[in-house]
């Protein structure tokens, strides 16, 4: 492999309560994140991205794919908000699409993972893949409150980064995605000098979204 790879997934709650402009605006912004990668050259050559939805059931419905190749999915809010099924599916994908270092080769670097729910589980199993996403580390993980709804206490137990965005208008979501692309760009900048396992630091989010303490 010629190019290490820094794998970033995107997980979007689509559950009802998404429905109308906050999925839209969901839907354009991973447009947006995607041309703005296409102007970076760094982040053409080592990102790649990856979607998936959760709903009733979780869905990876772009595989991780180099930002040169990616397509936006089209996107549909209905259903629960299945979270446990979101986060066994990240877990499977780290299985199966993350190349390990070995002794032989150099594998990818340490995923940037982005997860947006606006509400609270309606299933019963999220705890328990929290609490392996929680034991083993496998990314750097941002996950973000969207509205008021959103219960941050469960995306605490996933990751210590969690940012709330209280506005769910078209300017707050676009003005997320370029922190998503912000903090990638920056990444793949950076994946040359930070140890495989290490930590990011990401850029300033934008103003009306707060970092919970």
């Amino acid at each position: 492999m010629s190019t290490r790879r820094l794998p970033v997934y995107i997980l979007a709650d689509t559950s009802g309560s998404m429905q109308g402009t906050p999925i839209e605006s969901v839907k354009a912004g991973i447009g947006q994140l995607h041309r703005d990668l296409m102007s970076d050259p760094q982040a053409i050559e080592s990102a790649y991205l990856s979607i998936i939805t959760f709903s009733d059931t979780a869905q990876q419905l772009v595989p991780l794919t180099e930002v040169s190749a990616f397509s936006p999915p089209d996107l549909y809010a209905r259903g629960q908000t299945n979270f446990g099924d979101a986060l066994r599916l990240l877990i499977d994908c780290f299985d199966t699409e993350i190349v390990r270092t070995t002794p032989e080769q150099k594998g990818d670097w340490r995923p940037l993972v982005f997860i947006l729910s606006d509400g609270a589980p309606t299933d019963a199993t999220w705890q328990q893949y929290a609490q392996t996403l929680a034991e083993r580390r496998p990314a750097n993980i941002i996950a973000v409150a969207c509205g008021d709804q959103a219960d941050v206490g469960v995306l605490k137990n996933v990751t210590e980064i969690v940012i709330q965005m209280r506005d769910m208008s078209p300017d707050a979501f676009r003005a997320f995605f370029k922190f998503v692309s912000a903090s990638v760009k920056q990444t793949s900048a950076k994946v040359g000098s930070v140890p495989d396992g290490g930590s990011i630091t990401l850029p300033p989010p934008p103003p009306g979204i707060t970092i919970v303490p």
